[in-house]
């Protein structure tokens, strides 16, 4: 569930870490780093269409 508050654009990375117990800005850095090699943008589209809001 992507959370309400304390996200920053859609809370995809907020709703992922606090799904796998990860902190968020170590999922935060995974998604830059992603973005910058591969499709992360179009990941991150993806899962905050497939995410359901909290």
């Amino acid at each position: 569930m992507r959370p309400q508050s304390e996200k920053w654009i859609a809370g995809v990375c907020a709703g992922l870490a606090d799904r796998f117990g990860v902190p968020r800005g170590l999922v935060r850095i995974v998604f830059v780093i992603f973005g910058l090699v591969g499709a992360g943008e179009l990941a991150y589209i993806i899962l905050w269409i497939l995410i359901p809001k909290a």
